[in-house]
Order: C-alpha cells, then sequence, then structure tokens
C-alpha cells in the first residue's frame, strides 16, 4: 500500500524468499487474502473515524486533484481538517475517488456531496478551500445551495469558499516571472548542459575552485512550481562569475546570463524571498494556520508596494502584473 504497489507482488518469488528467509515459519498468502485484509483494515478504520466525527462540532475541508504515477487517472482527494476534544488539530483523508474529465462543476460538487453525506458530517461544515481552477467556482457555488437545504452555515456561507491562499501566490509569482522568462531560460538551459555529461561538470568544477566558492551542486527547476524556480536561480546567483569564466572555456555554452540579466536576477531574488517565506508558512499541515496567513499576507502587500515605487523600471513592470491579481483576490 505504501509503494502503490499492485496485489499480485505476492505472487513475486523473489518477494516469497525474502519473507521466507526473514522468517522460516512464513507462510505464502494469497492475492486475495492480502486484498481481503487490507479492506478489512480499512472498514475498521472507517467505522473508528466515523464515530470520532459524531463528536466533532465543525469540520473545514480542503480538495484537489492527484495523479497516480502508475495510472493516466486523476483523483479527487477530501480532507477534513478539525479540531478534537482535547484541542489538537486534525486531518483525514474523507475521500479518494475518480472523477473523469470533463469535470464541470456541478460533478464535482456532486461528489464532495456524496462523501459529506456518507461520513454523516454534512452538517458540520465550516468551509472549503479549493484552489483557482475555473470548475471550483461553479462547485463551490452548486455545493453551498445544496448545503444551505439541509443546514444553516456559518454567517450565511460568507466564509464558506476559501480560495487557496498558497495557490494565489503561485499566480502572483508565475505573472511577475513572465518579465525575465528570457534569464530563466537561459539559467535554465545553462544548468541543463552544464549537468549533461562528466566533461562539463569538470570544467565547472575547476573554475568553482579557482573562485573559491562554497557551493558545488547547480540545481534544476520544475517549471510549474514557481518556488522550485526561485530556488535554480538563487543557486544559479551564487555561480555568477562561474558562467562568464566557463563561457571562455567551452566554446558551444551560449547561454550564459549578462550582468544585467544578473542585476535583474538578483532584485527578483529578494522579491520572492518575501513569496518563499510566506508560502512556507501557510502551506503547513501541522499547525493551524486560519490565523497566520493575513500577517504574511501583508509581507506581501509590503513587497509588492515597495518594488513598484522601485527606480529601476523593469522591477516595475514586473509586479505591475503581480499587483493587479493581488487587488483582484486580495484587494478588499
Amino acid at each position: 500500500m505504501m509503494h502503490e504497489l499492485p496485489f499480485n507482488i505476492v505472487d513475486a518469488q523473489g518477494m516469497m524468499w525474502a519473507f521466507q528467509y526473514g522468517i522460516p515459519e512464513f507462510q505464502k498468502m494469497s492475492r486475495k487474502t492480502i486484498r481481503n485484509d487490507c479492506i478489512a483494515i480499512y472498514e475498521a478504520e472507517k467505522k473508528c473515524l466515523k464515530a470520532l466525527l459524531r463528536s466533532v462540532g465543525k469540520i473545514s475541508l480542503t480538495t484537489d486533484m492527484w495523479r497516480s504515477n502508475h495510472q493516466v487517472a486523476e483523483y479527487m482527494v477530501i480532507t477534513g481538517h478539525f479540531i478534537d476534544a482535547g484541542w489538537k488539530l486534525q486531518k483525514r483523508v474523507l475521500s479518494f475517488v475518480k472523477v473523469p474529465a470533463p469535470r464541470r462543476g456541478v460533478d464535482v460538487a456532486d461528489a464532495i456531496f456524496k462523501c459529506l453525506k456518507s461520513w454523516g458530517i454534512d452538517e458540520k461544515v465550516f468551509s472549503i478551500s479549493v484552489d483557482n481552477a475555473s470548475y471550483n467556482d461553479s462547485c463551490l457555488k452548486t455545493l453551498k445551495e445544496n448545503l444551505s437545504c439541509d443546514s444553516r452555515l456559518v454567517l450565511d456561507g460568507a466564509l464558506f469558499h476559501v480560495r487557496c491562499c498558497a495557490h494565489i501566490l503561485n499566480l502572483l509569482v508565475q505573472d511577475g516571472l513572465k518579465e525575465i522568462k528570457d534569464v530563466i531560460y537561459n539559467i535554465r538551459e545553462s544548468v541543463k548542459y552544464i549537468n549533461h555529461n562528466d566533461s562539463r561538470l569538470k570544467k565547472i568544477c575547476d573554475v568553482v575552485e579557482q573562485k573559491h566558492l562554497k557551493e558545488r551542486k547547480l540545481v534544476i527547476d520544475c517549471p510549474t512550481r514557481w518556488n522550485s524556480t526561485f530556488d535554480m536561480i538563487s543557486c544559479a546567483l551564487k555561480f555568477k562569475t562561474v558562467f562568464a569564466s566557463y563561457k571562455d572555456k567551452e566554446p558551444h555554452y551560449n547561454y550564459a546570463p549578462s550582468n544585467e540579466d544578473w542585476e535583474k536576477v538578483e532584485k527578483v531574488c529578494r522579491l520572492l524571498h518575501v513569496f518563499s517565506l510566506a508560502t512556507h508558512v501557510i502551506s503547513g499541515s501541522e499547525y493551524p494556520t486560519a490565523n497566520l496567513y493575513l500577517a504574511e499576507v501583508a509581507r506581501v502587500k509590503d513587497a509588492i508596494d515597495k518594488a513598484s515605487e522601485d527606480e529601476d523600471h523593469f522591477m516595475r513592470e514586473m509586479v505591475a502584473p503581480m499587483k493587479i491579481k493581488f487587488d483582484k483576490y486580495w484587494g478588499d
């Protein structure tokens, strides 16, 4: 279960040899027995959780899509967050269902409503946090109407639909990074070029030693995750003197950023550092974040406002779309 392996793994001869070597009295079990044992554990845990949820006053939900590494299918995960009798923050996965494409808001709302009914918590929902996918607006509107028929939502549902703060920060940063997409491309391609083979790595290591730098390793980003792009460019910034020298040693290397580019990267990294700290705080799952996010959002707003008055035209251009997006979601 931990590694998403199929039940027929118990038919693998090597697996059985390993078990029997460690435990000589081990008896082989069929995949059907293993499957039934897993389902029995699931049903027992579900029964315990239902009993626990009966004692919960209010519960908040988060929902997101999850894609398996072994399948093309996507699943919707619904997680419940609540405070238990001992005033401890608890979270439990309540649903893990396939919602086939195209996912319309009404289909997602129906799946969530069925989940709430099955757990008997449809009258206890306080809020639902979702990302900013377009279907989520219609989904939450439909769900709010359905729940309002059976129960009275807090403040008539004014707090029901919560937009994921971390996702909004991601949208803000992605808008801003478009202004230096060419520089980011050059840094990304530089890292790919250098990491391509041992010969190139050896040359860059020689330059690093000559420059007496402590850093030894460049990192590549995942382009859809802004924080990994931030890690990549902030790491590359430490090597800015290395890239120019490396270009002299490697005639086929054509991606070295200019001094002007590095000045832009330096300013961008200072701004994104604020976003990175905020994202780290509000993405915590082991502690409540509702009491923390407002201060972080205010810190982000302060950083954007200061950058919008920067003497550098480039910075003003960069934060303009970020400011528009910020006001769209948090202007009020």
